[in-house]
């Protein structure tokens, strides 16, 4: 008798509430959709950051004989010295490998990147060879965050012109990719607050419309529980709506937009559903704790009557 009443007024009560639980619904739909594009691309630029930091390397570059910089006035790097580069290479803990460069590769590099009229005559000006080339160590970091420490390691090595730190180049795309992430974590966070909201108001409304049952209720002893939970099934019910279909948002653009990039740009990493899922559950923990935490703290205030 008792669960035949609380799922009578849980029915009533949608009925009653029919554009409040709308609302809610919409309002949660929204911004757990936007809660789950930015947890997406957190993902994505975890991936990316994880990609270019084992493709991308840290390029030391010594002295050659007509280096001209402060740091080679002693002339062209010694096989020592360039020994001693590869020892703290070796024993780096920023470095999982590295890879020597002579002056015959860098030479053939440079023939490869002077395609053009200009720079075939700026060659010919110059009449480099490869004796004139600098040799140079190529690290690859153990971490994509580890390019820092490693140039302090190596920017003062004796026979090192300079460092080349090809992450540093990708610095804007990072600070882009990042800004986007927290946009939509930011536009989220303030649509999940306008779905704390929109419950709470409808948890008020909803408590004032019933006044005077609730009032009866207690003068029988009922518990407050039992009070509360037609109200707690409605806001639970519209955010499992709202969660479920903030999750097939996802899992359209999981078996759309997400294999589209892939035939598009099958060069970069992308998201795939072992990101996916997690986001998943997140969403639907955060549509309970949306619904549950703001009722079970309006109706203690609304129900001492």
């Amino acid at each position: 008798m008792h669960m035949k009443y609380v799922v009578s007024e849980f029915g009533s009560g949608l009925r009653r509430n029919l554009s409040m639980t709308l609302a809610v619904i919409v309002t949660i739909w929204i911004s757990l959709s936007l809660a789950g594009i930015g947890l997406l691309m957190q993902s994505q630029v975890s991936l990316f950051e994880k990609y270019l930091g084992s493709q991308l390397e840290v390029k030391i570059v010594f002295c050659a004989k007509n280096s001209l910089t402060a740091k080679c006035v002693g002339g062209q790097a010694t096989p020592e010295q360039e020994a001693s580069v590869a020892k703290t290479l070796a024993d780096s803990p920023y470095v999982s490998d590295y890879r020597f460069e002579t002056r015959a590769e860098a030479f053939r590099g440079y023939q490869v990147r002077s395609d053009s009229e200009s720079d075939q005559s700026l060659a010919g000006i110059l009449n480099l060879k490869a004796a004139d080339m600098s040799t140079a160590y190529w690290a690859t970091l153990a971490h994509p965050d580890d390019n820092t420490a490693l140039v302090k390691q190596v920017q003062d090595a004796a026979g090192v012109e300079q460092i080349v730190d090809l992450r540093e180049r990708l610095a804007p795309l990072y600070e882009v990719l990042n800004l986007l992430k927290w946009l939509a974590l930011g536009a989220a966070g303030l649509l999940v607050l306008a779905a704390v909201l929109q419950v709470s108001n409808t948890i008020r409304l909803a408590a004032m419309a019933r006044r005077k049952e609730i009032g009866i209720m207690r003068l029988v002893g009922a518990s407050s529980l039992y009070i509360q939970l037609p109200f707690l099934l409605e806001i639970l019910f519209a955010a499992v709506v709202g969660a479920a279909l903030a999750c097939g948002g996802v899992v359209v653009a999981m078996n759309t937009l997400v294999p589209w990039l892939h035939r598009h740009t099958a060069s970069w990493p992308w998201i795939g559903w072992s990101e996916a899922r997690p986001v998943l559950l997140e969403i639907t923990l955060i549509a309970v704790l949306l619904a549950v935490i703001p009722t079970l703290l309006m109706t203690r205030k609304y129900l001492k009557v």
